[in-house]
Parts: structure tokens; sequence; C-alpha cells
């Protein structure tokens, strides 16, 4: 079982990207990944969602050519939205939370 501390650190990974997307969540996974195995699986988590929905905007923006991509842009994002704020709830209760269509790339 994961401690507050830990608790607290993973959820913030994921609320701190609705500010700096990359560079807040990255730091504080750098930071702590080798103290502790829960908040290393989360910002792996969060990072490979990051580049796996990233992927996802891109291929809406060239989609965007032939107008399917101004559909595909709004779902991406909202998806994007509501996963960040259930893996926040999610980290906070202490459980691993898998983020629907993510590579597993780290």
């Amino acid at each position: 079982m994961p401690t507050q501390e830990e608790r607290m650190l993973a959820a913030a990974i994921y609320v701190i990207s609705f500010f700096t997307v990359f560079i807040g969540p990255l730091i504080i996974w750098l930071i702590k990944k080798d103290q502790s195995s829960y908040i290393d699986y989360h910002g792996r988590e969060y990072l490979n969602f990051l580049i796996s929905y990233s992927v996802y905007t891109i291929v809406s923006m060239v989609l965007m050519l032939v107008l399917v991509g101004f559909l595909t842009i709004w779902i991406v994002g909202i998806l994007a939205f509501v996963f960040t704020i259930i893996g926040a709830i999610k980290a906070y209760e202490g459980k691993e939370y898998r983020i629907p269509l993510v590579f597993r790339l780290l």
C-alpha cells in the first residue's frame, strides 16, 4: 500500500499536467522514480499517455485535410481531459490505473 506522500505525488503528476503538460510531471517522476515504485508506475503511465495522445492529435490534425479530423480532434481532447482526471483520482486512492488507448513505450 502506498504512503500518503506517494499517493499525493502520484496524483500531482496528473494535476500538474493541466498547468505544465510535460515539464512538471517529468520533474516529479525523475526525482521520485527511484524512491517509489508507485510514483514510477504513474509517471511512466502519464508519459506514455502524453506520447500516445500527442500522436493521436497529430493524426487528427492531418485528418483535418479530409474534414474528419475536426471531429477526432475534439474526441482526443475530451478523452485526454477525462482520463487525466480519472488517473489523478485513482492515483490518490492508491490504485494503479492503466489509461485506455495508450502505447506502452516506457
